[in-house]
């Protein structure tokens, strides 16, 4: 069996295990406390070259205060619930009805069509970045939260489909097969058979789409300006100064930023592990 379990190997590579898993845990988690432990200091410490070590006062409140008050923050974090939950709910909507058809159907350019849609996904962010651009402002959306929207639920949907039409070809056919000779339509067959038996799935996709979307970066700068359009992500930079780098408040509000797609994940941790490992044992 490969991998070899770590119980079944020897006493040797048990005990470098030991001694690697908590460094390399530190090691990944160090950026993290970092962001965590500037956000709570204040900006007389960062002056004096005190990165790393312990502060000298604790500015929870007035820091976290502060990134909802000196700027617009939340009118940023409104951003992007406004643009990440419809461009979830439209990617999750599209797939579902192209995983289905692709995964149900037989038809000749089933393939190539299923290969269009994963295709998409391996196309350098950089190379879309002009021509998503010109279209956004040829469509009228541009600097709108509609363009991030439209084009997330455009990108989403190819991966989403790949998703959502191989687990669909692990449902037994034989449900939908009888639900045909009932002489159920094909439209009512998804919505009463099929839909209820990819919820798992729909948990699962709906955690990384919601990740994806909210964590974007790229394309919240390319597709739209100023605080009435910009998701929090591009927004964060709005909490420096003119002449002064406050990275004391920039670290809070990454903070606040990552909050939503954890507490997410929380929430939805058992449907989003079921959705996962759904199929993986027969």
């Amino acid at each position: 069996m490969f991998p070899t379990p770590i119980e079944k190997t020897s006493p040797v590579i048990r005990g470098a295990y030991k001694v690697a898993l908590p460094v390399a845990l530190l090691l990944w988690l160090l950026p993290l406390l970092a962001v965590a432990l500037t956000s709570v200091r204040s900006a007389a410490d960062i002056t004096s070259g005190n990165y790393w070590g312990w502060p000298t006062s604790f500015n929870l409140i007035e820091n976290y205060t502060a990134i909802f008050t000196n700027s617009p923050l939340a009118a940023y974090l409104l951003n992007s619930f406004k643009v990440t939950i419809p461009a979830v709910l439209g990617a999750i909507a599209l797939s579902s009805l192209t995983g289905f058809a692709l995964g149900i159907y037989k038809f000749r350019s089933n393939l190539f069509v299923f290969f269009l849609f994963v295709a998409g996904n391996f196309i350098p962010f950089q190379i879309l970045m002009v021509p998503v651009r010109d279209l956004s402002i040829q469509l009228g959306v541009y600097n709108s939260i509609y363009a991030l929207i439209l084009f997330h639920i455009a990108f989403q949907t190819g991966f989403c489909t790949l998703f959502m039409r191989n687990f669909i070809r692990t449902l037994p056919f034989d449900l939908i097969e009888a639900a045909r000779i009932e002489g159920v339509s094909d439209l009512r067959i998804f919505w009463y058979v099929v839909l209820p038996l990819m919820r798992p799935a729909l948990a699962a996709l709906s955690v990384l789409v919601f990740t994806f979307v909210w964590n974007d970066y790229f394309w919240a700068t390319v597709l739209t300006q100023g605080a009435h359009a910009q998701p929090i992500t591009a927004g964060i930079k709005s909490l420096n100064g003119e002449w002064i780098a406050a990275w004391h408040l920039v670290s809070a509000g990454s903070v606040v930023a990552a909050l939503p797609p954890v507490l997410m994940f929380f929430l939805m941790q058992k449907h989003f592990i079921a959705g996962l490992t759904l199929g993986a044992v027969k």
